[in-house]
């Protein structure tokens, strides 16, 4: 299906439905392998984010259309029924802002590597060298996005390679870091209306331990490990846990979904 400005894939069956949500620089190709892994007894909801399709025209999007795209999406594929989202990198800020402003949309949820980031608790445990080099890589991606064409491309990827990206950096784009001009800028209202995240259902956090930084603090993991039905799971890899070991994580979320089922069905 096309949902405006982005494309839909739905595969597999199931009587529950995953909606996959990517981030920077990557795009619905992210999640291949765990669709692979979900589709016998799921479906599986994918799409790349608005804006960051390079067949698409160059475009910003702000805060509230991304989240009501996505709200679309969920409305066509999963009419009167919940979800559980898989979220990565900037699909965790899009996805935990839908699941804020649509609660009784969402069963359960899985963030991948980012949590509470930008907020009081994670700024204080970052150390000065981290604090510049988020600074410095932001920077730089917002700039790329304004600068766009060949030279703001070049710039993506230097960044992406830079960042270890474990896809192919030739497929990055410029347009793809506009969520960091937003951020940066204040453009399309910026993103200071965003709600802090707390979730309403059962989450699994999966983040990756071996990065110079983290995207959550500690206190933060601490407290969504203490929710009923919750759990947090660090793995020996980078940013890209679902690239580095896609097993590993394929079972982690497995066993978590079944946890939870087994859980419902003995109340």
């Amino acid at each position: 299906m096309d949902a405006g400005s982005v494309e839909v894939l739905v595969e597999g069956t199931g009587p529950e439905t995953f909606v996959l949500i990517h981030g920077w620089p990557d795009t619905h190709r992210l999640w291949d392998r765990q669709v692979v892994a979900l589709r016998d007894n799921y479906r599986c909801v994918r799409f790349t984010l608005p804006g960051f399709d390079p067949r698409r025209p160059r475009q910003a999007y702000s805060l509230d259309e991304v989240v009501e795209t996505i709200c679309r999406i969920v409305e066509h594929t999963c009419p009167g029924e919940q979800v559980t989202l898989l979220l990565h990198d900037w699909g965790c800020f899009f996805g935990y802002q839908f699941a804020m402003r649509y609660p009784q949309r969402v069963k359960r949820v899985i963030g991948v590597d980012v949590g509470d980031v930008g907020s009081r608790r994670h700024l204080q445990e970052l150390s000065p060298k981290a604090k510049a080099m988020v600074v410095g890589y932001q920077v730089w991606l917002a700039l790329a996005w304004r600068i766009g064409g060949r030279f703001g491309d070049w710039m993506a990827q230097t960044m992406a390679r830079a960042l270890r990206y474990p896809g192919d950096p030739q497929c990055v784009g410029a347009q793809m870091g506009y969520p960091y001009y937003v951020q940066w800028t204040g453009a399309l209202g910026g993103y200071r209306q965003a709600k802090a995240f707390t979730p309403a259902c059962p989450m699994l956090f999966v983040y990756g331990k071996r990065k110079p930084l983290m995207f959550h603090s500690s206190a933060w993991a601490e407290e969504i490990a203490e929710r009923s039905g919750s759990q947090v799971l660090g793995f020996e890899t980078g940013h890209w846990v679902m690239v580095e070991k896609p097993e590993e994580f394929n079972q982690a979320v497995t066993a978590w979904m079944s946890a939870g089922d087994a859980v419902a069905q003995s109340r």
